[in-house]
């Protein structure tokens, strides 16, 4: 496309990912005329780098471990089992290319017009698109959604270098597993992948700078993860600060403090993952007039998702935490309604979070200690899957769904799970407080049998002091 050209479109849409695919199929649908710009691959972050292909793997991970260690007690042998990463790396591509097809086939059938390059703004109200040939376009729009997501944030000394220093985006494309890899977070990505190399052999150790991995989750879930980190021999280290890096021998040497000072940590290769910082330097927003906080690039907006400059507009990672996918798609959409001229804003009582490792991890709506904080009554019931029927016959009786609840109300305020599956109670739970629910109307909610969901309605009746597949005790006698 080399030379210079000039477009004009009611709605530009820059970034293609969670948020922006989502906003331009919505305002296309809605009869508008709408133009995307992709630095790279439709789907963003999520879908290329992030969300589907680590998902991909640690599915692929959790059926060969499974299989060496849980088979011979059920039945299923299956000789010398081997862990093929290049044929799970095949495998994982193919997902995402599938993924991938799947939201250009969405666009197109929306009437999206898309533009695979690079969108700076030039002015208020017009912007100069770049394609990798070198070609550029001015682009004139009445209404803009920036939605360019998020980037790894980088520490000095501790940058990667694409081959023994390593961010999540390399990770899921490596060719050859190492044999021993220290993780530099314990976050929800370095718990997720971390678990997923040890899986099929790696030798694990992960680093967190706060006092529990996964820092901000329910302490009890974080709890549940560390002893199935501890049972596979992954070593964890909390309240611990990586203080230096020594690249020069054959093994990476880190150097770390904590409570017990400083010690040497050495592994093959080291897998940083310190959090993201919202992807906004390179838009030119001053020129746009579009306010920005300089130190994590958020974008601020209203709950009709507009920024400072009323026809622009941001969502999904680039404008505010929390960095998931879901509650970009919420975004974006109610980004393209607004410029289409509906009333709708971003307004919700709570946004699901789960955690892709062993044991999966659900939370949603508020922990105890977050709801004695916020001032209610508060109590919370916790029902074990050893309790359950469909665990037992599932191999799968570790883990625990518990609720939290209102005492003077009996408003349900939040559930929260570790064990399998455990995300697929999430959007119950997130109906629940949504509709305003009580722990009375889950616990009469008939759910299927034998399913693991049944849990929440045991718990609940737990809560209610009416427990039915465990021993009622003394302290379990509240009814309501």
């Amino acid at each position: 496309m080399a030379g210079t050209y000039a477009r004009a479109t009611q709605v530009l849409v820059i970034g293609g990912g969670p948020a922006g695919y989502m906003a331009a199929i919505r305002a296309g649908q809605l009869g508008l005329k709408v133009l995307l710009v992709e630095r790279q691959f439709l789907g963003g972050e999520c879908l290329n780098r992030g969300c589907i292909p680590s998902k991909a793997l640690i599915h692929a991970s959790e059926l060969y471990h499974r299989l060496v260690t849980e088979g011979p007690e059920i039945g299923v042998t299956a000789g010398s089992a081997q862990f093929d990463l290049t044929a799970a790396m095949r495998w994982k591509d193919s997902v995402v290319a599938k993924e991938r097809q799947g939201v250009a086939t969405l666009l197109k059938a929306a009437g999206v017009s898309v533009l695979f390059g690079e969108a700076r703004f030039t002015g208020p109200r017009s912007a100069e698109f770049r394609a990798p040939d070198g070609g550029s376009e001015r682009i004139d729009f009445d209404s803009a959604i920036i939605a360019t997501g998020a980037i790894p944030i980088t520490i000095p000394g501790f940058e990667t270098d694409g081959h023994r220093v390593i961010n999540s985006w390399e990770l899921l494309s490596l060719s050859q597993l190492p044999k021993s890899l220290l993780v530099l977070g314990g976050g929800v990505s370095g718990c997720e992948l971390g678990e997923f190399m040890a899986r099929v052999g790696v030798s694990v150790t992960i680093v967190e700078l706060m006092p529990q991995i996964l820092p901000g989750l329910d302490s009890d879930l974080a709890r549940e993860l560390s002893k199935t980190l501890e049972k596979w021999g992954v070593g964890v280290r909390t309240s611990t600060k990586a203080v230096q890096l020594d690249r020069s021998g054959p093994a990476l040497a880190l150097t770390v403090e904590g409570a017990n000072g400083r010690e040497t940590l050495s592994a093959e290769t080291l897998f940083v993952t310190i959090g993201k910082r919202a992807d906004s330097a390179h838009l030119g927003l001053e020129e746009a007039g579009v306010q920005f906080d300089p130190k994590s690039g958020f974008i601020a907006v209203t709950d009709r998702m507009q920024t400072n400059v009323p026809h622009i507009y941001a969502a999904g990672d680039v404008c505010r935490a929390p960095m998931l996918a879901h509650k970009a798609y919420r975004e974006g959409i109610v980004a393209a309604e607004v410029i289409a001229g509906r009333t709708t804003r971003f307004d919700f009582q709570t946004i699901p979070s789960v955690v892709f490792t062993t044991p999966e991890l659900a939370s949603v709506g508020l922990t105890l200690a977050g709801a004695e904080k916020q001032g209610f009554s508060a109590r919370e019931a916790r029902f074990p899957f050893a309790a359950l029927g469909r665990a037992h016959a599932n191999h799968a009786t570790d883990g625990w769904l518990k609720v939290v609840g209102d005492d003077s109300t009996g408003a349900f305020l939040g559930g929260h799970a570790a064990g399998t599956a455990a995300g697929e109670y999430a959007a119950e739970f997130a109906l629940a407080i949504e509709m305003g629910a009580t722990m009375r109307d889950l616990a009469q909610t008939i759910h299927p049998h034998p399913t693991f969901a049944e849990s929440i309605a045991e718990a609940a009746l737990l809560w209610l002091g009416e427990p039915m597949h465990v021993a009622r005790r003394t302290s379990d006698a509240r009814p309501r």
